[in-house]
């Protein structure tokens, strides 16, 4: 009988006739803005509009995790009556109402820049990280993803986003008694968040289905409204669809190979399918990783059936705007599905595209005759876009050189990968005390001109008590946010009534405070500091110059080495000498992350380079006057400049990690000794550590007017969406004659190209050239029956080496000097901008309308 009731308990309880309704808050006439709010993200990063619903009930407000959908839900009628006749809190309402009215309407950079350019930009991901109340993110991508539609809004860009809204999400981590990752998930009431379904105009959900092997899958929309910009999120958690198909979007990143493909599936192709069903024709498409490329071949159906084209001319408009965003140097992280799954799945889009299934599989391969060869997204979307581009400028060289093999006569710099570096939402990340620091002696333009980069110099205005005390009250948040989290954290593993009791101690709020919060990836390095344990107990047992370090971060939950990683530091802090100087902080998520980039004094990174493709923490630590202590990789490379932080090593890459961790290990307690300890405790007369002041304020003016999402998104603008939105226009202008005019020069281009030959090359060199003079290069090109605008005939120049290989190239275009049967003759001049053992050579190249094409095989050397 106990086991029967046990059972009924642990069911769930089903009810198969019943009628749905929607309950919403039940608002005072005069509160109701507070919906409207609420509704909108962009209060996520406005500090005024979340005082607002922090100050309607603090403690509820933390109860409900930030949520302000689910604030208005369980603040009791009497409260709310109070609230509606309480004339200051009214008047701040007021105020945050105006506020977003405001910035809904002001003119912005994109409108200012680009007035004539309104092309809708549709930017796709798999995760989006907003704010913690919305948890459908893991880690950095989704949170970079989350950033950049902010600052699109910031910047007035014509921008829709489209994901995935997960029912479960990421899990939530734990530890047990041993310090072993447990896994949790819980599940996401969407209707207790601030979402909303889209609906059409008669007032029924709007839904899209994709089809699946066992039949289709359909999909709701919600739409996330953030700032300017709607965020568009699919669910197949819905009554059509089968239990199998309703966990297609139960869990990110969860599930098997086929539950991957099935999700990519609706991402890509019923995310499109999705912003039809809202009558929005996206100009430019931007992929954010590899998840969504599947989108590539629906954009290409819908315009052949839409508009009467052919494969080859479809595919052209959808590579001409088609932007690329790769995110990983690591091989294994780049998505790859066996080819005969990939064939199974696309097999309905397969017959609509006239195409073979080998066809397609083979725009999936690097080597499309190896029959072993995966099918790879990230193959696949550099393939099929246009635009294409690594995470930092170190990412964008080792993307260079991942994936030369895919056009092998380019040489690697010139191979069509470029880079743009990350960048972080400033709005989202800097603190409240920061924020007021700046709005007093920077102005409100740090934030009403988010372009303005100059902005950034009045940080050295601000008087360096008045910054010390701000950063020290945050210190003091993050000892009281560490020692809560802790104390729950021991209450839920049994722990002893002295282990809670203790956890009030631990930490000094005054004491120079690391942070490491990262991914608990091997080669993330999360146990590099505790490498030689004696002497980072040395470190952080000194009581003159107390150090401690605060730790967060989950492991994959098939990663057992970033599990046992973990644990090992869990151990290490339950020494009676330093449990009161290292916590663990369970669950890393964005509220974490805020208390921690905001209240650290050092944040330490150290990944094994050249492994980190950006990385983003230190950028949100920096506008926060937090200093890094990092390995030259990722961003770092670019933002270090000798005075703003320190760095771990020169940017040496070694072949024996072990000794790699062993040099690198021993720098940083060299650094922690010798320098940032020092620097930390060295006082003036009236308590500052001037020296650090000022190590702060040049890291916030090199660091913040470059490293934010505002930066990065000109730099999308005007790279990518502006470039990828008038080669879209040629195509499809005059009834798409420009894709047709294209698709046939290509056809022939290939077909004539074998005919393409150097006979020879010519210089009037005579003897050995002096630096800053020029010589001249005439070459005799053999072009048979393709025209001469067609070529671009370059010169290629840099150093020699001994291998005759050219390093630091240069090119330049030469131009025609004549022609007769099929031959054409070429000058040119060479600078001599270097001293040193020189050479050149003559290749020619596609090009169309003036534009140098980069097409695999087409290239002639001498």
């Amino acid at each position: 009988m106990e086991k029967d009731l046990f059972n009924l308990q642990s069911e769930k309880f089903l009810l198969k006739n019943f009628r749905r309704y929607i309950s919403i808050p039940h608002l005072p006439e005069n509160l109701k803005p507070l919906l409207d709010i609420a509704y909108n993200l962009w209060w996520s990063w406005n500090s005024d509009a979340i005082e607002l619903f922090r100050r309607m009930d603090r403690d509820e407000w933390e109860l409900a995790y930030h949520n302000p959908i689910k604030l208005l839900a369980h603040i009791g009628q009497d409260k709310l009556k109070k609230l509606s006749e309480d004339d200051s809190f009214l008047t701040h309402l007021e105020r945050i109402q105006e506020d977003l009215k405001h910035y809904l309407e002001m003119t912005t950079w994109h409108g200012q820049e680009f007035p004539e350019h309104k092309a809708v930009i549709a930017y796709f991901s798999t995760e989006f990280g907003l704010y913690e109340s919305l948890p459908i993110y893991s880690g950095g991508l989704g949170v970079l993803s989350g950033d950049h539609i902010k600052s699109a809004s910031d910047m007035g860009l014509p921008m829709v986003a489209v994901g995935l809204l997960y029912r479960y999400g990421y899990f939530k981590q734990y530890l047990n008694f041993d310090g072993w990752q447990q896994e949790e998930y819980t599940e996401n009431h969407f209707f207790r968040m601030p979402l909303q379904i889209a609906k059409n105009s008669n007032g029924d959900d709007i839904k899209i289905s994709v089809e699946h092997p066992k039949g289709r899958v359909y999909a709701r929309i919600w739409k996330v409204q953030v700032g300017r910009v709607p965020l568009f999120l699919l669910d197949t958690d819905i009554d059509e669809n089968s239990p199998e198909d309703r966990d297609i979007t139960g869990y990110l990143y969860g599930g098997d190979r086929e539950m991957r493909i099935r999700q990519e599936t609706v991402l890509g192709i019923g995310g499109i399918r999705a912003l039809k069903a809202l009558n929005i024709v996206p100009d430019v498409v931007h992929l954010n990783e590899g998840h969504s490329a599947f989108l590539i071949l629906e954009r290409i159906r819908m315009l052949m059936e839409q508009n009467n084209l052919g494969y080859e001319e479809a595919k052209e408009i959808v590579k001409a705007s088609s932007v690329f965003t790769t995110h990983t140097p690591v091989p294994a992280g780049n998505e790859v599905f066996a080819p005969e799954l990939v064939s199974k799945y696309m097999e309905p889009i397969i017959k609509k595209l006239g195409i073979t299934a080998e066809e397609l599989v083979k725009l999936g391969k690097v080597n499309p005759e190896d029959v072993k060869e995966g099918f790879g997204m990230t193959v696949l979307a550099l393939k099929m876009t246009g635009y294409a581009n690594g995470v930092s400028k170190l990412h964008g060289t080792i993307s260079r050189n991942m994936w030369k093999p895919l056009w092998p006569d380019m040489p690697k710099n010139e191979i069509p990968i470029t880079s743009i570096t990350n960048g972080i939402h400033t709005n989202t990340w800097i603190s409240y005390e920061m924020a007021g620091l700046f709005d007093r002696y920077m102005g409100n333009a740090w934030k009403d001109e988010p372009a303005n980069q100059s902005i950034w110099q009045r940080v050295e205005q601000i008087p360096d008590a008045e910054l010390w005390r701000s950063h020290e009250r945050r210190r003091e948040r993050l000892v009281s946010f560490a020692r809560t989290k802790l104390k729950a954290q021991l209450i839920r593993r049994g722990a002893s009534r002295n282990e809670i009791d203790y956890a009030d101690q631990v930490l000094d709020p005054e004491a120079l405070t690391i942070g490491f919060g990262r991914r608990f990836a091997s080669y993330k390095r999360g146990d590099l500091l505790f490498r030689d344990l004696a002497r980072i107990k040395n470190i952080l047992v000194q009581k003159e110059k107390p150090v401690q370090l605060i730790i967060a971060g989950k492991a994959h939950p098939q990663d057992n080495f970033g599990k046992e990683l973990i644990k090992s530091i869990i151990h290490i802090s339950r020494d009676p000498d330093l449990r009161s100087k290292i916590v663990f902080i369970e669950d890393y998520d964005m509220n974490v992350a805020h208390y921690m980039v905001q209240g650290a004094d050092v944040w330490l990174n150290n990944p094994r380079r050249p492994s980190e493709a950006s990385g983003t923490s230190g950028m949100k630590v920096a506008v926060n006057g937090v200093l890094n202590l990092s390995v030259l990789d990722g961003w770092w490379c670019e933002g270090y400049n000798g005075e703003n932080g320190w760095s771990i090593g020169a940017g040496e890459e070694y072949s024996d990690p072990v000794y790699q961790d062993e040099v690198e290990s021993k720098a940083i307690y060299d650094l922690l000794e010798k320098e940032i300890i020092p620097l930390f405790y060295d006082r003036t007369r009236d308590g500052l550590p001037r020296g650090w002041i000022k190590k702060m304020k040049t890291s916030m003016q090199t660091i913040g007017p470059a490293f934010n999402t505002n930066r990065m998104i000109e730099d999308y603008t005007r790279k990518f969406y502006i470039p990828a939105h008038v080669d879209y226009f040629k195509m499809v202008k005059d009834n798409f004659a420009g894709s047709k005019n294209f698709v046939q020069w290509q056809k022939f281009i290939c077909k004539k190209w074998s005919g393409i030959k150097v006979l020879s090359v010519d210089d009037n060199l005579k003897t050995d050239v002096e630096l800053g003079n020029s010589f001249k290069v005439t070459a005799k090109i053999k072009i048979g029956e393709i025209r001469p605008e067609d070529l671009s005939v370059e010169i290629y120049w840099g150093y020699l080496d001994s291998k005759h290989n050219i390093n630091g190239p240069a090119s330049g275009k030469m131009k025609l000097a004549g022609s007769s049967d099929g031959t054409c003759t070429f000058e040119g001049t060479i600078k001599a901008d270097r001293v040193g053992h020189c050479g050149y050579a003559i290749r020619v190249l596609p090009q169309f309308e003036g534009k140098v094409l980069f097409i695999p095989g087409l290239i002639t050397w001498q």
